[in-house]
């Protein structure tokens, strides 16, 4: 069947009918009520508006709610007479991820008349209500799967079909499916080629191993080659093993090089790790900067060589580790992990005659360097019975550890005129000390539920949680919880809540329940869930709307830029690129980011998180990846955009949990297409600045650009047309 393309007049019709239904305040009424997570009458009445484009945006708006009680109204839509409208539909049963979504999704996917698009929105749901089965739900879920396999067999049809398609068998995960997917390792069209790539790696099916190794070995496009290499090593394919090498020591592409590293570690062959040397010592050479673009690629052939030398002692190794953690100030667990794990012994006596004095210091003089320290000590736990004297090894770790959490007490005297923020690396020490598993670990996290900083609370009841109930552990719990309403972050009220959950008495559930009055919508809803797992009944009355702090005049101001250029240039310590903002795809999200960069809140913050062919991410004022605006939390705005190379998105512990921080992709990432809210788009020029960015980088202002022109009309890349390659 030949490929069918989205018309430039089907894309203008829908872009003008945004912006007209923009001007109008049916849409204020229905951004309102999807920023309280309200399901009501009003949102239900205009799902069968004689207007297509109000149908459309409130079938959107009942996704993003995830109500049950929409499924039915919603399934009533997949008849509407226009495509787009049904299309989006399909799209909020699986947003919703209800079961009962599944059935009115399923004849969609053999009605030969439905048009592509409704069929291909109709394969995602019903990957995604897969997914969100619970364990007692099994046979239903391999249900689904096959169904979703059944409609891709043969499937020559438009590559929106085909990828979302592709995506639905990962997150559904049904039986047998490698076939199908390495099906589609001979696609016509690259970027079909690299999701069944990435499908094949995430699920680890080796179906499509000979013809992945002759795409990495051939293919001109640099994803199909990464994710060919992804795969072969998630599968141990030892006959890739050269292949693999070529490729470390002389690809063009740094997210190739970078998969074709974490391969080779994953299969196990020391004989690599001569070669991943060899490339190391010329990435050093001239002498590594701290912030260096080849940075990036360091710390993964660290981290492979940790794998590759286990217990191996190798000098060579080591001094060039060593090199490299000198360089990077111990402020890389990648390259503390690969010492420890390579000679431990030596690692511990790194830390001289006065080890605890020299831990101690760490953390009182640089947080991230002491959690770094924390990861390398915590992994002596991890090593084999086997391993000669590990039981010294074991307690001389543990000391260290125990010395990092008594910093106050420490005689070592520091003088400096910024905040160190000792308390930042705690939560790693704790969680490093807890897989030592101590007789006193109970006594340890029961201390640090009472510490003043909020993820340091947080991380004890976690790790509380973990260990076997008591009536000691659910009154200290309770009575943490009843401090966290006055907390700058609710992470401690969360994990206080799963804790308890844990307990599974009478006791433990009543202190939950006194929760369910509370301001914050994620704590009564979490508190909700809890006690339902645990037979107290369904208690979702309580969950009630959000008491958002937007107000009409912020939701005009947000629903103004529709139809409007918005950019924003971010200048770091790299250089500067420029994102497109998208307010029609996600407007709340935009103007969120546009107020924080107008309020120089992201001025000076540290790019916290780089994994090399997935993301660089941004926006955490602390730094550790926990932090964000005091008691500030927006609602998901997940549209149909999808995460190609380059694409903007919210970053998450979790629904509706998004506020300052941010991500960008280095690749294209499907599986977080529907789940994660895209907001913008960075322009390739800027991309080119993008990659050359590493964890420790700074952004230095984020400058805000509006104008009046239109939006440029534009494909989404799903459905655009690749260049054919044959």
């Amino acid at each position: 069947m030949p490929i069918q393309k989205l018309t430039i007049a089907w894309i203008v019709i829908v872009v003008v009918s945004v912006t007209v239904l923009a001007q109008d305040s049916t849409l204020l009424r229905i951004v309102k009520a999807e920023d309280e997570r309200r399901w009501d009458a009003d949102l239900q009445r205009l799902l069968s508006n004689p207007n297509p484009a109000i149908r459309k945006r409130a079938a959107l708006a009942a996704g993003r709610i995830g109500n049950e009680d929409s499924v039915g109204p919603l399934s009533g839509l997949l008849q509407d007479k226009e495509v787009d409208v049904r299309a989006m539909a399909a799209f909020a049963l699986g947003e919703v991820e209800a079961a009962s979504g599944a059935a009115p999704l399923l004849p969609i996917l053999k009605n030969a008349s439905e048009s592509r698009e409704v069929q291909a929105r109709a394969l995602e749901a019903l990957g995604k209500i897969a997914a969100a089965l619970p364990r007692d739900k099994e046979a239903r879920r391999l249900e689904l799967g096959e169904a979703i396999l059944d409609a891709l067999k043969n499937e020559t049809g438009p590559t929106l079909t085909v990828r979302l398609g592709i995506t639905a068998v990962l997150r559904a995960r049904p039986a047998n499916a490698g076939p199908t997917i390495a099906n589609f390792l001979s696609h016509p069209y690259a970027a079909v080629r690299a999701d069944a790539a990435n499908t094949l790696a995430r699920l680890r099916l080796n179906s499509g191993n000979e013809k992945l190794r002759e795409l990495l070995n051939s293919h001109n496009d640099p994803i199909v080659r990464a994710n060919a290499a992804r795969v072969l090593g998630a599968t141990e394919d030892k006959a890739a093993y050269d292949s693999l090498i070529l490729h470390v020591m002389s690809d063009s592409d740094l997210r190739v090089r970078v998969s074709a590293i974490r391969s080779l570690a994953l299969l196990k062959d020391a004989r690599a790790a001569d070669a991943l040397l060899n490339r190391g010592n010329r990435l050093i050479r001239p002498k590594l900067a701290a912030h260096a673009p080849a940075t990036n690629e360091v710390l993964e052939i660290a981290a492979a060589l940790g794998r590759l030398l286990a217990l191996k002692e190798d000098q060579a190794a080591l001094t060039w580790l060593n090199e490299v953690n000198k360089t990077l100030d111990h402020t890389a667990p990648e390259v503390e992990l690969a010492l420890v794990r390579i000679a431990p012994d030596a690692y511990l006596r790194s830390f001289g005659s006065d080890a605890k004095t020299s831990v101690q210091r760490s953390i009182l003089l640089n947080w991230r360097s002491a959690s770094s320290i924390a990861a390398g000590l915590g992994e002596i736990a991890a090593m084999p019975a086997s391993v000669k004297n590990k039981a010294e090894l074991v307690a001389s770790a543990e000391s260290l550890l125990r010395a990092m959490l008594d910093y106050r007490n420490s005689s070592v005297k520091v003088n400096t005129l910024v905040a160190v923020h000792s308390e930042y690396a705690v939560p790693d020490i704790l969680r490093a000390l807890a897989a030592f598993k101590p007789k006193d670990l109970a006594n340890v996290l029961l201390k640090h539920l009472n510490e003043p900083d909020v993820i340091v609370r947080g991380t004890a009841a976690d790790l509380l949680g973990d260990l076997p109930p008591s009536e000691l552990h659910t009154r200290a719990l309770a009575a943490a919880l009843a401090g966290t309403p006055t907390d700058p972050l609710n992470d401690a009220a969360l994990s206080i809540i799963d804790a308890l959950g844990k307990q599974k008495t009478e006791p433990a559930n009543k202190a939950i329940a006194t929760v369910l009055g509370w301001k914050d919508h994620l704590v009564r809803r979490r508190a909700v869930n809890v006690l339902k797992a645990n037979g107290v009944g369904d208690l979702s009355i309580h969950i009630g709307i959000v008491q958002t702090r937007n107000t009409t005049a912020d939701y005009r101001r947000a629903l103004a830029r529709v139809g409007r250029k918005v950019h924003a240039v971010v200048t770091t310590t790299k250089g500067s690129f420029t994102m497109e903002l998208l307010p029609e795809a996600a407007p709340l999200t935009v103007d969120n980011f546009v107020q924080l960069a107008q309020r120089s809140f992201f001025n000076g913050i540290t790019i916290h998180r780089v994994v090399p062919n997935f993301v660089i991410q941004d926006g955490d004022p602390r730094g550790d990846g926990n932090g964000g605006p005091a008691q500030h939390q927006i609602r998901c705005e997940i549209n149909d955009v999808p995460y190609d190379r380059a694409t903007v998105g919210m970053a998450l512990s979790g629904k509706d949990t998004g506020s300052s921080q941010w991500f960008v992709t280095h690749s294209p990432q499907p599986h977080l297409d529907g789940g994660y809210t895209v907001f913008g788009q960075v322009n390739e020029t800027g991309m080119k600045v993008v990659d050359q960015i590493v964890r420790g980088d700074k952004i230095l202002k984020v400058t805000i650009v509006e104008g009046k022109a239109p939006v440029k009309m534009r494909l989404r890349s799903a459905d655009r047309e690749p260049p054919n390659e044959d």
